[in-house]
């Protein structure tokens, strides 16, 4: 979503994270936390972050190998190679950090469990506006790679 020294978000993952704050609401109440995390550190999120004008809690995962683990970060080695592990099969990752959501379980003892990751168009699912792009003639409009179409939320129109 957000990569150390990018100066903004990813305008895709931008575009998910602009449905976070409904949805956390009435997860929470469900006994679900819900937060974002990027490489960046705080520092550079934050002032991004206040931009979108979001409320979701979003981490810096800056200087540890959580996003890597998870394999959704990728090393210069790995995008230049155009070999990586991601969503569970080795191909070219594009770019150094992609899309993706996992969801941990923390039992009494305090003991933490990954339950359940999803990447790349298994992600889609969670996403309420392609849900609905998805019913409507035009559909996501994807020409080439991806949504040409998706931009931040506060470039619309520039």
């Amino acid at each position: 979503m957000f990569g150390p020294g990018w100066g903004e978000g990813c305008p895709h993952c931008s575009r998910w994270a602009d449905s976070f704050d409904g949805a956390i609401v009435h997860l929470n109440q469900r006994d679900v936390t819900m937060v974002a995390v990027s490489r960046a550190p705080y520092t550079e999120l934050a002032p991004y972050h206040k931009r979108m004008g979001w409320r979701f809690k979003w981490l810096s995962s800056f200087g540890t190998d959580f996003n890597f683990d998870f394999n959704v970060s990728f090393t210069p080695e790995e995008v230049k190679r155009k070999k990586a592990l991601y969503n569970f099969v080795e191909q070219d990752p594009f770019v150094s950090e992609r899309e993706g959501v996992s969801v941990f379980f923390k039992d009494p003892k305090g003991k933490v469990f990954r339950t359940y990751s999803t990447y790349a168009r298994g992600i889609d699912a969670l996403n309420v506006d392609y849900q609905y792009l998805d019913l409507v003639p035009k559909g996501r409009d994807e020409r080439g790679r991806g949504p040409v179409w998706v931009r931040r939320h506060d470039e619309y129109g520039k």
